[in-house]
């Protein structure tokens, strides 16, 4: 039993529902957590549930499933079963793995969580560490006033579904790590994801000095020291821990760039492992490094200051490391002399790694020119960040009626394998069974929200009891939700933009359309804030009661009823801002369907036939003349396309044109926009190649790392010794080759790709390789090719990279020279 209620399994398996409803049916009901159930049952009913023979039948069926998930062939072991990937270490400040388990804020944690859950269920080797808060991020009340109030209740580790992590003696675990001031202690717990495990470290240890204790306090709290406090935590007690438990993973997976120190404690390990210098350590360590980056302006990026590193960070990179503290600093820093410019903790990712993505195909580009001043005189495109967009752990998120659908269409290891097929399943479907499942998702969401509605939206007092209007929400009105972190960006005020126009929509009663709203603000975001006072003053406006309704203490709980139940999800931000966002792709299992700005993952996703659009696909910044633009074209799409799509029927009461957008959605975006495709390709696109590469450095005997360190050098020190003489491009009828004349000055010509560059005419670049045909006097080379020129050859400009096996090209050698 124990088992069974300690393994995060049960967040998307609900086969043991039956089994805690029989233990304890009220207890579950209000928690739906079977660790809870477990332990908070009085011991005589727990015995007496458990002595039921149909209990007992239960817990058989429950362990025999379990069992089998666990021993059956996965995605992995089927496609790759001779990998090299033993262990992918994957490291996340937050995790939305469940409301059981309250360590989380929202879109950060919900991708690390699904990714998790979708390696779990592919098979792919993970082992993920983040931070015990012992009050996370906080719960949040609304006041009579409409404001906001941040409360913060204290986790229980007792109660949460982890267990401590023990010594081979059956101790607890206590992790020791020597700082300036003295040795502190780290606390380990571990929680079970399927097959994969989560390890999350806290300083609440008796034997720490209360600053310490503190550290690990509140999500996203305190100031920037508390920050970086919490991101060494993470970081450097992150991948110790590891290291002590004796995990060797191949793959270091940076999810953001707080946990960037982790890139440099497991150089420090490797360096002690291999006896060999921190600076060859760190090619080792970069060769098996990824960082996902999910910010989408420069302001995302944690800055610190350089006296607040150098107080906090000096011993630790003097003594362990045994560099000194400006070179340290210089690894986040754009400038490495400017000793004024602040860490940059996306700048030390980076730089630490040898694959960087950001999180949809718009942020990649919108990442590339970010960290172009990392790679001066590169072209944009040349950038090193590709994308990987983001997908959701559908069985998370499905609602029961989506659910007994896919199942019936597909079976139940539908999201377990490749998913080919799923989209052709999906087409088969028939109007009827499309709008059963849509009308029965949308009963379930209003059924739950009318049993929770009254604790959920009261308060008490200096004036008594006070309460957010709680309406009886229709069941055959379009169902819009809204949920989401509420920040100026995201524009959750817009559809406000002209009240009496959305007020008139809502007064219709041929057409009833009904709004649910949940969000939080920063606790330091007073623009947020008011944003969310708007909306709740806007709710109790006496001519639309009961037509919108603002749901307090946005958590993952009640964002799943949402995204099962909502027919159209409503996303609005400033486009490029929203880096992917998620919470539209968890309606898509559900039949649901999105009206976004073409943002994020709807750039990429959006075509008629799925939903609707807003913007023109430019950026405009902050401009309030563009936000009247796009809340204009949002109420014309509701009264024009939306509302009509919805309410007109035939004569079997179905609206087959809203059907058919709902086909098209579940069928082309459900699959691509998952989890499972997500870790998929980085599995194959990333943690495959970086692990060989990884070993291929690791191979002291072969010595590559220090003939990496030692080329590396090499360029750095002489690339100003490089020269380009003269550059011909013959006319293509003069039938003779294009030929350049290289100097490689004090490099090893071995190192040097000599080019044509020329702008692509589409997507991809005109680059064409230059052949080194002959060495002509005082050093100087000949370099020539016989390939066919595209375009005009005026297009074409000479230009030298470094060129060698298994370094990588730009990240670990962002020199470029180009022709006068």
């Amino acid at each position: 039993m124990k088992i069974l209620a300690l393994d995060l399994h049960w967040t998307w398996n609900h086969e043991a529902d039956l089994l805690w409803q029989s233990i304890n049916p009220d207890l579950w009901e209000k928690t739906r957590n079977p660790w809870i159930t477990l332990t908070r049952t009085p011991k005589s009913d727990l015995a007496a549930a458990l002595s039921d023979p149909d209990t007992k039948a239960l817990i058989k069926a429950s362990m025999a499933r379990r069992k089998y998930e666990l021993e059956r062939r996965t995605w992995f072991t089927q496609k790759y079963p001779e990998s090299s990937l033993s262990e992918v270490a994957y490291f996340s400040m937050e995790f939305m793995l469940s409301e059981a388990l309250p360590i989380y804020s929202g879109g950060l944690g919900n991708v690390a969580a699904d990714q998790l859950k979708a390696a779990s269920d592919l098979g792919v080797p993970v082992v993920a560490v983040g931070l015990l808060y012992a009050q996370g991020y906080f719960r949040q009340e609304i006041t009579p006033e409409g404001t906001q109030k941040a409360l913060y209740p204290f986790n229980d580790p007792a109660h949460l579904p982890i267990q401590p992590v023990l010594t081979p003696d059956g101790e607890w675990f206590r992790l020791s790590v020597q700082t300036a001031t003295g040795e502190i202690w780290l606390r380990a717990w571990k929680a079970v994801i399927g097959r994969a495990t989560l390890y999350l470290l806290d300083t609440n240890d008796p034997s720490n000095p209360p600053a310490i204790r503190c550290i690990t306090t509140q999500l996203y709290g305190g100031d920037a020291e508390l920050r970086l406090r919490q991101e060494m935590v993470l970081g450097i007690g992150g991948w110790r821990l590891l290291h002590v438990l004796g995990h060797r993973p191949e793959i270091c997976h940076l999810n953001e760039g707080h946990a960037a120190f982790a890139a440099l404690e497991r150089a420090r390990c490797i360096a002690e492992d291999l006896n060999i210098p921190f600076s060859q350590a760190q090619i080792i360590a970069r060769a098996g490094t990824l960082f996902t980056t999910h910010t989408a302006v420069p302001a995302g990026f944690d800055l610190f200051p350089p006296k607040l590193i150098e107080s906090h960070l000096t011993f630790y990179s003097e003594e362990r490391l045994g560099l000194p503290i400006q070179e340290f600093l210089a690894l986040g820093r754009l400038n490495p002399e400017n000793t004024d410019e602040f860490f940059n903790m996306a700048y030390l990712a980076m730089k630490s790694s040898c694959a960087v993505n950001g999180v949809s195909q718009l942020h990649g580009e919108v990442s590339r020119s970010l960290f172009a001043p990392l790679f001066p005189r590169w072209p944009q495109r040349e950038v090193p960040v590709s994308f990987v967009t983001n997908g959701v752990h559908t069985p998370t998120w499905d609602s029961v009626a989506a659910d007994d659908l896919w199942t019936r269409i597909a079976g139940k290891g539908r999201w377990q394998g490749t998913l080919e097929g799923l989209g052709d399943a999906v087409r088969h479907l028939d109007d009827e069974s499309l709008w059963q499942m849509r009308c029965a998702s949308r009963r379930g969401l209003l059924q739950a929200l009318s049993e929770e509605l009254p604790s959920r939206q009261c308060t008490v007092g200096e004036d008594g009891l006070w309460c957010l209007p709680t309406p009886a929400l229709r069941p055959d009105a379009l169902t819009i939700g809204f949920a989401r972190r509420f920040a100026t960006y995201k524009r959750p005020d817009l559809i406000l933009h002209d009240e009496e126009r959305l007020v008139r929509l809502l007064k219709d009663e041929n057409r009833p359309v009904q709004i649910i709203l949940a969000g939080k603000a920063h606790p330091k975001d007073m623009e947020g804030q008011a944003m969310i006072t708007r909306w709740v003053n806007f709710c109790q406006r006496q001519d639309i009661v009961g037509k919108v309704v603002f749901l307090a203490d946005y958590d993952m709980a009640l964002a799943q009823k949402m995204v099962q139940g909502v027919d159209l999800w409503l996303n609005t931000p400033r486009r490029p801002w929203e880096a992917s966002g998620t919470s539209g792709m968890k309606v898509l299992v559900n039949g649901g369907l999105n009206l976004s700005e073409r943002d994020g993952w709807w750039a990429e996703a959006y075509t008629p036939e799925v939903g609707w659009a807003l913007g023109d696909g430019l950026e405009h910044g902050g401009d309030p003349a563009f936000d009247h633009t796009d809340a204009q074209e949002l109420y014309r799409l509701l009264e024009e396309h939306v509302l009509p799509e919805f309410f007109e029927r035939d004569e079997q009461g179905i609206p087959r044109a809203w059907t058919a957008k709902i086909r098209e959605s579940m069928a082309r975006l459900t699959p691509d926009f998952s989890a499972n495709r997500t870790v998929r390709e980085y599995t194959e696109t990333f943690y495959l190649p970086l692990s060989e590469r990884y070993r291929e450095r690791y191979q002291i005997d072969r010595c590559s790392a220090p003939d990496i360190f030692d080329r590396s050098k090499m360029l750095q020190a002489g690339w100003s010794s490089l020269r380009i003489g003269e550059v011909v491009i013959p006319d293509k009828e003069s039938g003779k080759s294009p030929h350049a004349f290289i100097h490689p000055g004090t490099i090893d010509p071995k190192l040097l790709d000599v080019q044509l560059y020329a702008e692509p005419i589409e997507e991809k670049a005109r680059i064409v390789p230059l052949h080194r045909t002959e060495d002509l006097q005082d050093g100087w080379i000949a370099y020539e090719t016989d390939v066919n020129l595209e375009g005009e050859i005026s297009d074409y400009t000479l230009r030298i990279i470094p060129v060698m096996d298994g370094l990588c090209v730009p990240l670990e050698a962002p020199f470029i020279l180009w022709q006068r």
